[in-house]
């Protein structure tokens, strides 16, 4: 009797070892979980919520309207950084665009390149960079339009603004044509420093966006230069 129970307890123990085994196994040979649809947000303050809680920002609202209209999985990561510049972003992306393999890039910086007076020239090459190496990643590509105020006078205003549709047409990007369209000069709209814009604005953010960005998410733009 006790030497059959020696034998039970060892049968067991066996089944056991199998089990994990078996399991470890499995783990090791099952994929990683991969979002199959990513997107990457690379912006400015405008997009990494300054001065607004986080949760109201537009692009948390963009991930809630994600989630609410249910046409896939879609996982939206927020690389903006307050401050940053398209030097810095230029010097970031390759990094990014590796990590998170996005289907789609939303492109919104050059904002603060512009009230520092960066020269057009420098701005477009970076914008240049990002654009190029979201496609060659296989990204679509969404460039946020930006204006600056009319005091940096006519000449400089009109060149930095006309960098946008200028690089869209020339990589058949998708383009929003001014973000702050609407915003920028209603009341309410701006906080305080006439630059950023307020809780209350962030809904109209993400409506300035989505009519670009939902072909983009239907599979219906192609990533890659127009020939």
């Amino acid at each position: 009797m006790f030497a059959l129970s020696i034998g039970t307890v060892f049968s067991r123990r066996r089944s056991t070892v199998f089990v994990f085994w078996l399991l470890a196994s499995l783990a090791v040979l099952a994929p990683a979980a991969v979002h199959a649809n990513t997107i990457l947000v690379m912006g400015d303050s405008l997009s990494a919520a300054y001065g607004v809680e986080t949760e109201t920002a537009w692009v948390n609202l963009l991930r809630q309207r994600l989630d609410q209209q249910g046409d896939g999985e879609w996982q939206v990561v927020n690389a903006s950084i307050s401050g940053e510049t398209t030097d810095g972003g230029a010097r970031r992306m390759p990094a990014l665009l590796e990590k998170h393999q996005p289907d789609i890039v939303i492109l919104e910086l050059g904002g603060n390149d512009g009230l520092r007076g960066f020269q057009p020239s420098v701005i477009r090459d970076n914008l240049t960079a990002m654009i190029e190496a979201s496609q060659e990643a296989d990204a679509r590509v969404l460039l946020v339009g930006m204006q600056i105020p009319p005091n940096y006078g006519p000449q400089y205003t009109r060149q930095f603004a006309n960098l946008y549709p200028e690089l869209s047409d020339r990589y058949g990007t998708a383009l929003v044509p001014f973000f702050l369209d609407g915003i920028y000069n209603q009341t309410g709209m701006m906080q305080g420093d006439g630059i950023h814009p307020t809780g209350e604005a962030q809904p109209r953010l993400l409506d300035n966006v989505w009519p670009h960005l939902q072909p983009l998410l239907d599979n219906k733009s192609v990533a890659g230069r127009q020939p």
